[in-house]
């Protein structure tokens, strides 16, 4: 994330296409390197720069697009867009799994390199924004926003709620391990993990626009809190690692329901829409 300002100042010159295709070329080239890597210094330079480097440039010039076309129900459509990560991921965890054991780890980085571009080229074609008709004041780095106790609360509740998503996300496998289970179930409580986010992500899209995005936020949030200490933490089988990991896929990331801003708002307040402020 931190390619942010670069992907914004590029969005802002040349639209969303080319910094998503400077993206695609950025991350296939970061798995197809860390394929041929022999060495940890090699890895962090390919599929953690490169791929880094990629993501970022390819997610930040998008992530505004979808709110532009959507007004009362923006937070379910958001769901449903995110959804598609829970659907991605279940599809790559069993066929990385496969890869892994009947091919090579250097077959399945180039793999996941070669789809995730194909699947990017694709989005990048269809994808149409709505930037020349709302003409949003896009700043690499907008200081002024932190004037505002609103972003600080924002990024605070961004930071603590996405640390545990991400520390659950990849560290469920090793637990799974961690209490006796094997590799192949280890995988479909990552793959569970990952239908629950595609079923429940829409869902709680469809709370935030009834009930309200802070009001689902902090509730969810709640949930997580929770399940977390009364389900995963006393889990000792199989069957409760997989209750876990069903619903709190559901609940898990709900920063991407809620995120939406409140453009209509803002367009009636300054008579134009401010993505810096999103």
């Amino acid at each position: 994330m931190i390619v942010s300002p670069i992907a914004t100042a590029l969005t802002r010159k040349y639209g969303v296409h080319l910094p998503m295709a400077l993206g695609i070329i950025c991350q296939t080239t970061g798995f197809l390197t860390a394929s041929f890597s022999r060495k940890i210094w090699q890895l962090y330079l390919s599929q953690g720069l490169l791929v880094g480097f990629g993501i970022g440039l390819t997610w930040i010039p998008s992530i505004a697009v979808l709110p532009q076309w959507f007004l009362k129900r923006r937070s379910m459509a958001n769901g449903i867009c995110s959804a598609g990560s829970g659907i991605g991921g279940l599809l790559f965890t069993f066929a990385v799994r496969a890869i892994l054991s009947h091919i090579s780890l250097a077959w399945a980085l180039r793999t996941c390199g070669l789809v995730s571009a194909g699947m990017n080229i694709l989005a990048t074609c269809a994808i149409r924004s709505r930037n020349h008709i709302v003409q949003p004041k896009l700043h690499p780095f907008d200081v002024r926003l932190f004037r505002r106790y609103e972003v600080f609360l924002a990024l605070a509740w961004g930071f603590v709620s996405m640390f545990g998503y991400v520390i659950l996300l990849f560290s469920l496998s090793d637990f799974a391990r961690s209490i006796g289970l094997g590799s192949s179930q280890a995988a479909a409580v990552t793959a569970l993990l990952n239908l629950g986010t595609a079923v429940g992500r829409p869902l709680v899209g469809v709370m935030s626009d009834r009930f309200g995005r802070i009001e689902t936020a902090a509730l969810i949030t709640f949930l997580c809190f929770v399940s977390v200490f009364a389900i995963w933490v006393p889990a000792t089988s199989y069957g409760a690692l997989i209750f876990f990991a069903v619903i709190n896929g559901g609940i898990l990331g709900v920063f991407w329901m809620v995120r939406s801003f409140d453009f209509d708002r803002e367009l009636d307040a300054n008579g134009s829409v401010d993505y810096s402020s999103c």
